[in-house]
């Protein structure tokens, strides 16, 4: 069953001839699935679908346990969104738990993001950015509630 509507999908085949460059989404979950994972899994295969420029690769949380280790994923549902292709570069950008509601509009808007390769921060924030000596670890927690 889709969960993605006519007029959304037809919507997101527009938005996504901007893709410059190949997204890669890669899903996490668990042979017995979790909460949610379903419904993450059908979102992204419903996205990939949309558009050449998104592939998607799926794994098993427990079974691919170096893959989810490899891309920093330590529970699931997750999704992972790195630019493919020549271009490759994973931006740590990772959603836990389904995108839906406002999270699924994150998640298209980080699709495009990863592909032009641009955040849209302002130069100002770029460089205050630039200026870290250490690593960050940037969470954001988001509830419907």
């Amino acid at each position: 069953m889709a969960l993605l509507r006519e007029e959304d999908r037809q919507f997101l085949i527009k938005e996504f001839k901007s893709l410059r460059e190949p997204v890669k989404l890669v899903a996490f979950s668990q042979e017995f699935e979790c909460q949610y994972c379903r419904e993450t899994r059908t979102i992204a295969e419903e996205l990939s679908q949309l558009s050449g420029s998104i592939k998607l690769e799926v794994f098993d949380f427990v079974k691919d346990a170096k893959v989810a280790e490899q891309y920093g994923v330590d529970k699931v549902p997750a999704l992972a969104v790195v630019r493919d292709g020549a271009h490759a570069k994973d931006y740590g950008i990772r959603f836990y738990g389904i995108p839906a509601g406002y999270e699924f509009t994150s998640l298209v808007e980080d699709i495009k993001m990863v592909s032009q390769g641009e955040s849209g921060l302002s130069a100002a924030s770029k460089t205050q950015l630039a200026a870290l000596t250490k690593p960050l670890h940037l969470q954001v927690f988001v509830t419907p509630t």
